[in-house]
This record gives structure tokens, sequence and C-alpha cells, in this order.
């Protein structure tokens, strides 16, 4: 269990400089600091997310599941506020566009590399 957290915060993490290094609008000062906002975005994630999530349950059924990916951008808002200097989004929209990217690469990450490095133990 905790080897599969630290390999997601890992992931994570690599995801966070993909991201930072094709968008301009999406700074992180280095790998450090992508550990660090892995580490607290995984933390919201667990705590804050899900309360969001329960508070805009009528607007999330009725876009059936689109508004996921504005409480994910709100999540990295919060975290890239946490983080100050290190990490900085410019807008809402760079953390929209920046939730679907690292949504997208962390499923094809999980999809393609993960899983089947497990499925052969």
């Amino acid at each position: 269990m905790l080897r599969n957290w630290l390999l997601s915060l890992f992931v994570n993490s690599i995801v966070l400089l993909v991201v930072a290094g094709y968008f301009d609008s999406f700074y992180l000062d280095g790998v450090g600091a992508a550990l660090l906002a892995s580490f607290i975005l995984s933390i919201m994630n667990v705590i804050v997310k899900p309360i969001l999530i329960l508070l805009t349950l009528p607007v999330t059924i009725m876009t059936l599941g689109l508004f996921l990916i504005v409480i994910n951008a709100m999540t990295l808002m919060m975290t890239q506020a946490l983080m100050g200097d290190w990490f900085v989004i410019d807008s809402f929209g760079s953390a929209l566009l920046a939730a679907i990217v690292i949504s997208l690469l962390n499923m094809a990450i999980q999809k393609l590399i993960i899983e089947p490095l497990q499925q052969r133990k």
C-alpha cells in the first residue's frame, strides 16, 4: 500500500514536471517542488476533494461528471496557493487545461506502464 502511494507520488511528480515544461502559464521551481506539489495534491485529493464533490454533487450529476475536471483544477489552484512561488499557475483556465492533461497522462501511465508491471509479478 505504501509502495503504491510512493509510486503514485513519483509518477504524479513527473507528470507535473512534464506539464510545467509544456505550458508557460504553469511553473514549477524544480524536482523538489514537483515532489512537494505531488504530496500536497495527494493530501488534497484525500481530504478536500471528497468534500468538494459532495458539495457540488447536483452540478456534477447534471454535467454527467464533467464538473470533476473543475474540481481537479480547484485542487491544483489550492496546491499552488499553499506552495507560493515554488508552484505558480497563472489563471484558472490554465489550471483547467493542466487538470485535463494531468488526468490523461496519469491514466496513460497507469494503463501502459504500471498495470503491466504489476501483472508480471
